[in-house]
């Protein structure tokens, strides 16, 4: 088996919608990026990568390729989950922390898990999405961004 952690960061802007978990979700503010901004599908494509020793999102979808620009996420974490069943794995769990002060995310947290497990080919057991806020401290309690953290476990196909 191996294990993999992904991080991904994004500043809230006005002007963009919220996509999280490939859920959009109402807000005043969304992220900015080059894609659609999913932090937590970013991190979690990161910890996949990372547990298959392939380098990082950045690496297979540049954000200087106009091919990826406002590009949905849950392609991007599908591309991924291949890349890692072509190297001999499975997902055998993932477990993804969003940190975010503002909107609160409970409610959006199902579709979540639903689009994750959709996406890499598993059942809803094996994914595990929580939400957190800073107290107020940070660039995520000041609402200046959202963050994700993401820990994924392949095992040998």
């Amino acid at each position: 088996m191996r294990i993999g952690y992904g991080y991904d960061v994004h500043r809230l802007v006005e002007g963009r919608k919220l996509i999280l978990g490939g859920v959009e979700i109402p807000f005043k503010k969304g992220l900015a990026g080059h894609s659609d901004a999913d932090v937590l599908l970013h991190a979690i494509a990161d910890a996949l990568l990372g547990a298959c020793a392939l380098g990082d999102i950045g690496q297979h979808f540049p954000d200087t390729s106009d091919e990826y620009e406002d590009i949905d996420s849950r392609i991007l974490l599908r591309h991924v989950s291949e890349l890692v069943n072509d190297k001999g794995y499975v997902v055998g769990n993932v477990d993804a922390t969003v940190v975010a002060e503002r909107p609160k995310l409970a409610d959006y947290i199902p579709e979540m898990c639903k689009n994750i497990a959709a996406d890499l080919g598993v059942g809803l057991d094996q994914v595990s999405v929580k939400a957190t806020t800073s107290e107020g401290i940070g660039f995520e309690g000041q609402g200046k961004g959202i963050s994700a953290r993401t820990v994924a476990l392949l095992m040998e196909a």
